[in-house]
């Protein structure tokens, strides 16, 4: 794993930002978030060249080969400027979970066009219970004469209406393991599921005896999966955060100028009691934010808790900056035309993506020894 120099994330983070107040503005995204793909190809190609879509991804394998740290900076970003595109299902699920396997056949086939932007590729780890658990795995394959099946039904799939390959991680008879499966197999059927943010991209998938390549793991297929939903989560909290901080931003200076009875609003107590709030609670996420992916970066003992700690404090802040925010925007921020709408459906959504916060409290608890 390659780390970069403070100096060197900071200038990974300011062309990140860059390219998102170029190609990300609120008039992008809202175009963005109405087509069917919901991203944008050619911000996906640019990002790609940046080097973004491999991050993560080994350089063996044509990516970059940095870990979580660089990777949550570069999220506190993408949350800022709501950024549609998979960068989470690709670059972040797909590519850590088959690293995390450890098939070098697969990776040298699929990361190489991962990290170039290329190929698109979704994990299917859970069904409709979306409980993130080894439990809540529906999907079964059986091996036949000529080759592995697979039956039932993946949920919460994080852009698997655009993906070209996906992988499923399955029960068998003996334990779980992990396919391939080309997104246009027959027998598989994928299905749009609506959800409360236009800028997120979720389906189901259902498998009728669906032909699938089987990854040779070398590490057990559960803990593959484990880790890479925390690598998940510290994505995911960096994007919050960022989220949060942008919304404290605008609102803040909002403040500044709106002028209401003779005075700007931010001169009155309430609003400035707020606002003192928020700035505790973007600052508070951006540390545990922080934290969480320095833990996984240095495969700390105490990552369980650092990971869960983040996935409740950064969901739960950017949902109050967001709330409070369109509070102190007043009557503008109730309209849909506001921005503040799509950072308050980004806040909501995001906090019940990979469990709500009362799941994470009760993981970090449980990392704590209580």
């Amino acid at each position: 794993m390659n780390t970069l120099s403070i100096e060197e994330r900071e200038a990974l983070k300011d062309a990140v930002s860059k390219l998102m107040a170029d190609a990300s503005t609120e008039t992008a995204v809202r175009e963005t978030m109405e087509t069917s793909s919901g991203f944008d190809a050619g911000l996906w190609r640019q990002l790609a060249e940046m080097g973004v879509t491999g991050l993560i991804i080994e350089e063996k394998f044509g990516g970059s080969g940095v870990g979580p740290v660089e990777l949550e900076a570069v999220m506190e970003e993408a949350g800022a400027a709501l950024l549609c595109a998979p960068l989470l299902a690709s670059s972040v699920i797909a590519a850590s979970l088959l690293q995390q396997l450890g098939d070098v056949t697969v990776c040298e086939n699929l990361l190489p066009r991962m990290a170039s932007g290329d190929c698109i590729a979704s994990a299917v780890l859970t069904g409709d219970v979306g409980n993130w658990t080894p439990e809540g795995v529906s999907v079964e394959a059986t091996e036949a004469a000529d080759g592995w099946q697979l039956s039932g039904r993946g949920s919460y799939v994080l852009h698997a209406q655009n993906a070209d390959i996906l992988i499923v991680i399955a029960k068998t008879a003996a334990d779980f393991a992990a396919f391939t499966v080309d997104s246009k197999a027959a027998g598989l059927s994928i299905e749009a599921l609506p959800t409360f943010d236009k800028t997120l991209r979720l389906a189901s998938v259902d498998l009728k005896d669906v032909a699938a390549s089987r990854i040779d793991a070398v590490n057990p297929v559960w803990d593959a999966v484990k880790h890479t939903l925390d690598m998940a989560l510290v994505a995911l909290a960096g994007e919050q955060a960022g989220g949060a901080s942008k919304v404290l931003e605008f609102t803040v200076e909002y403040a500044k100028t709106r002028v209401q009875f003779g005075r700007q609003i931010g001169s009155y107590q309430a609003i400035k009691h707020m606002a003192a709030d928020l700035l505790v609670e973007t600052e508070s996420a951006l540390s545990a934010a922080r934290y969480a992916a320095a833990c996984l970066a240095e495969n700390s003992d105490k990552s369980d808790e650092a990971v869960s700690l983040a996935a409740f404090a950064c969901a739960d802040a950017y949902v109050k900056a967001a709330a409070d925010g369109i509070q102190m925007h007043g009557g503008i921020a109730f309209t849909w035309e506001h921005p503040a709408h799509l950072y308050l459906r980004r806040a909501r959504s995001g906090a019940q993506l990979f469990g709500d916060s009362d799941y994470h409290r009760e993981n970090y608890l449980q990392a704590l020894g209580g």
